[in-house]
């Protein structure tokens, strides 16, 4: 028997509480959106190729997690609002675009004054900038400007990837 549209009950009225072979199972909705930003960086003290500066096409996931759909409003039947999440995203992948992304005291004072004296744009950082650090910097950036991340995911290149999920 098919079932049409109109007879189906609201998914966001339900739980997404169901059973499946007996035992209860508890759904969850899951959105994700990404941003890119192309950036350089090298990694202080480390005794290897990434010692020296070098470039990535830095991709960064975002995922919002929930039981359940809002009930009311304007984000009825949904998690969140897609275009709020990427737009959060979005801007804070703009800080790093195109920068050379170095930590505090890794480069001398010299050589920063350097650089920004002939106009290059540097992103200092408190942390050493690698896939794993940026990705709990871009979480907590996120829930702090308010945004329900429940995970990031960081692309340093298309097959390497770190996580950070609280």
């Amino acid at each position: 028997m098919r079932v049409s549209p109109e007879q189906r009950e609201d998914p966001g009225e339900q739980s997404s509480r169901g059973t499946q072979g007996g035992k209860e199972v508890i759904g969850v909705y899951l959105l994700k959106t990404e941003a890119h930003f192309d950036a350089a960086h090298f990694l202080a003290g480390y005794q290897g190729k990434c010692r020296n500066i070098h470039g990535h096409r830095w991709r960064i996931e975002a995922a919002v997690e929930a039981e359940s759909l809002n009930a009311e409003g304007q984000e009825r039947g949904m998690v969140a609002d897609f275009s709020e999440v990427r737009k959060s995203l979005e801007e804070l992948a703009d800080r790093f675009d195109h920068t050379l992304i170095y930590e505090q005291k890794s480069m001398r004072d010299e050589t920063v004054q350097a650089l920004e004296a002939e106009g290059f744009r540097l992103s200092e950082v408190a942390f050493r900038p690698t896939a794993e650090n940026f990705a709990r910097y871009f979480y907590e950036v996120l829930q702090e400007a308010g945004v329900p991340v429940s995970e990031v995911v960081v692309y340093e290149t298309p097959k390497n990837c770190a996580i950070y999920r609280a």
